[in-house]
């Protein structure tokens, strides 16, 4: 079978939903080689190979082949620096500008390798905005709730991730992806629900009330919703973005404004996709913090 990737893919509504469609038609073949089609594809977002990555995941363990056609140099170069060919047996590019954030999958006990990766990969970045100590820790703490997230509710075999940075875009946009499959948002706020006598929410509308601070659909002592209260604030005056996608819900959140759609497609785990503008002059810091801690303390 032939998935035919028909355009240019990036970061936005569109993109997901092409991808989601294109990759819908082979979720119920088996023993099977799957062909993922790159032919009229000229330029592809590298985060987004975290979505590939995932999917790739499904075809496998469906007991398919995968095997990647007619894929462009300059792509080729670009998922080779990244590591994501790898996955093809093809071997890495050394990546001497610094733009990429390595695809990785991680295990759901990998969580000391996946924090190490956050302030290496991302927060290491030279170009990343200035910050304190203490709101960078913060940041991955944030960030590894998404993956606590994942373990807890996705009950999925791997967590995959990719970032990469465009620094000679105006506003130098850094985006990073983490990609989970299993039980997705909006099953996991509805069944919330529904125990509280509540009302079922639309796919946008469930990830909506999860990123709110304080929601949650997890028990006891365990922290709860998706961990963006830092990131949020933090994404809002770097004048960054936030997209979440789950089931056939789409949420984005950019200059104060948010934008949620339902998809005609569905996704069964969770996307979500950060965007950092690294062209921002400013520093950062928590408003009540003390600076002094050391960044080797951190973990």
């Amino acid at each position: 079978m032939t998935i035919k990737i028909p355009v240019d893919i990036r970061s936005r509504y569109d993109g997901f939903l092409i991808l989601i469609d294109a990759f819908f038609q082979a979720h119920r073949v088996t023993n099977s080689t799957i062909y993922i089609d790159f032919q009229d594809v000229n330029f592809f977002d590298a985060n987004l190979c975290a979505l590939l990555g995932a999917y790739i995941e499904i075809f496998k363990k469906a007991n398919n082949s995968v095997k990647i056609i007619n894929l462009k140099n300059s792509i080729n170069i670009i998922f080779r620096k990244n590591e994501f060919m790898n996955e093809f047996n093809e071997k890495a590019i050394e990546d001497i500008h610094s733009t990429s954030i390595k695809y990785k999958k991680f295990q759901p006990l990998d969580e000391n390798e996946f924090k190490f990766y956050i302030k290496n990969e991302l927060l290491g970045k030279n170009d990343f905005p200035s910050h304190s100590i203490i709101l960078g820790q913060k940041i991955i703490e944030n960030i590894f709730e998404l993956y606590e997230n994942a373990r807890t509710h996705g009950r999925c075999e791997y967590i995959h991730t990719c970032g990469q940075y465009f620094p000679k875009h105006e506003s130098k946009p850094l985006r990073f992806t983490i990609v989970d499959r299993g039980k997705n948002i909006k099953e996991n706020v509805n069944d919330y629900l529904a125990d509280k006598g509540g009302l079922p929410l639309s796919g946008s509308d469930a990830i909506e009330w999860a990123v709110k601070k304080g929601n949650t659909t997890k028990s006891g002592t365990i922290p709860g919703g998706l961990g963006l209260d830092v990131i949020f604030q933090f994404i809002k005056l770097n004048k960054g973005k936030i997209q979440i996608i789950s089931s056939d819900g789409y949420w984005e959140y950019k200059n104060d404004y948010i934008d949620r759609r339902k998809l005609s497609g569905t996704f069964d785990g969770t996307i979500a996709n950060l965007e950092f503008n690294l062209n921002d002059i400013n520093h950062y810091s928590m408003s009540d913090e003390l600076e002094n801690d050391d960044f080797e303390n951190l973990f």
